[in-house]
């Protein structure tokens, strides 16, 4: 089946239509990424986009039930150049094809991606729709132009949250997580350090966290527009001076905000796991994985007790937050994804020293 992807400005990309069908709206962004996309198809903080693999392979070593970062895909669709229709890897269980098909995930195959990326690093990400219907997506174009209507709806950390507390037993100390869409590798490399873990849905109150004693606050990962989050925003500052924090993605958004500093959106984002990130204490260079469309506001940081970090080298985005006086960090990137492969995990190492 023929499908296109039309975006807000009216560009039109055509491909072939795989996975599940059906039309669908979201974000476009894109994923440097030359491996990983079963854990980008699975990772919560795509909730409500659509994802574009600039690598033009893929699916060539299929999908397994192991390296799920979340149940349920969020993502909207997926765009590649050319998708792998026999994989062949003794892990697999299913190809992307057959993965995308029985997860609802819409997928479009044989667009040119180069150029796809290119107008979206030149334009900024924007909404696209998905569909056979080249005059509907055409009109669609035109209804969203003429609109108001925000790039990313608000709610998406209510959808991928965690509805009910649970446990993840073990011999430690207690963590608690506040889940804003959080990856399955951040808990079991928090696990693996020797925590017993309490992952708690994002709207939890604080005085619900303070009822279990733990030693510590892990913010997590998440879907959107940080300020569309502001009850968590409020529990993060009610807890601070309470417990070490640890904020990661989102939750470093997040942190920010409740100690009064400001985000912003990027223009196209940082996603992929080739992002250089210096430590500014060290001096050394960490290559990073990222999944974020927001940033903190470098100049909001004048006057507060906070201290930057670690900076992208691409870009000199904030990539990390210390207080002067409380213990509390937190880092803009994903410290347990592992593109170098373990390089950044010695963070989790630093947050169960403050215990």
């Amino acid at each position: 089946m023929i499908l296109y992807l039309v975006l807000e400005d009216g560009s039109v990309f055509p491909g072939r239509a795989f996975g599940a069908l059906a039309e669908t709206t979201g974000e476009v962004v894109f994923n440097t990424g030359m491996t990983g996309y079963q854990e980008i198809l699975t990772d919560p903080s795509y909730c409500g986009q659509i994802v574009t693999l600039t690598y033009p392979l893929i699916g060539n070593y299929g999908t397994n039930a192991e390296d799920l970062e979340s149940p349920k895909p969020a993502c909207q669709a997926l765009v590649v150049r050319e998708i792998c229709s026999v994989p062949g890897n003794w892990r697999q269980d299913e190809s992307v094809d057959e993965f995308c098909s029985r997860s609802g995930i819409a997928g479009i195959c044989g667009v040119d991606t180069r150029a796809l990326t290119r107008h979206l690093r030149h334009r900024g990400t924007m909404r696209g729709i998905l569909t056979n219907d080249l005059e509907r997506g055409t009109r669609w174009a035109a209804e969203v132009q003429a609109g108001t209507e925000p790039v990313l709806p608000a709610g998406l950390v209510e959808k991928v949250s965690t509805k009910e507390t649970y446990h993840i037993p073990g011999q430690g100390p207690l963590l608690a997580v506040l889940d804003f869409g959080i990856k399955q590798n951040i808990l079991r490399t928090a696990h693996e350090q020797g925590c017993r873990l309490a992952v708690l849905p994002a709207w939890v109150k604080p005085e619900e966290i303070l009822a279990l004693k733990p030693q510590g606050l892990l913010l997590s990962n998440g879907p959107g527009d940080p300020k569309n989050v502001p009850y968590a925003i409020e529990t993060i500052r009610a807890l601070l001076g309470s417990l070490p924090v640890f904020g990661i993605c989102l939750g470093h958004q997040l942190l920010a905000l409740a100690l009064g500093a400001d985000t912003y959106k990027l223009s196209f984002g940082h996603r992929g796991g080739n992002h250089p990130v210096q430590d500014l204490q060290t001096g050394r260079v960490y290559i990073t994985s990222q999944n974020h469309g927001y940033a903190v506001a470098d100049e909001s940081l004048q006057g507060l007790p906070l201290e930057v970090t670690h900076r992208n080298l691409n870009d000199n985005t904030v990539e990390g937050l210390r207080h002067r006086e409380l213990p509390v960090f937190s880092v803009q990137y994903h410290p347990e994804a592992a593109p170098g492969p373990h390089d950044s995990e010695y963070l989790f190492g630093e947050f169960f020293k403050l215990f």
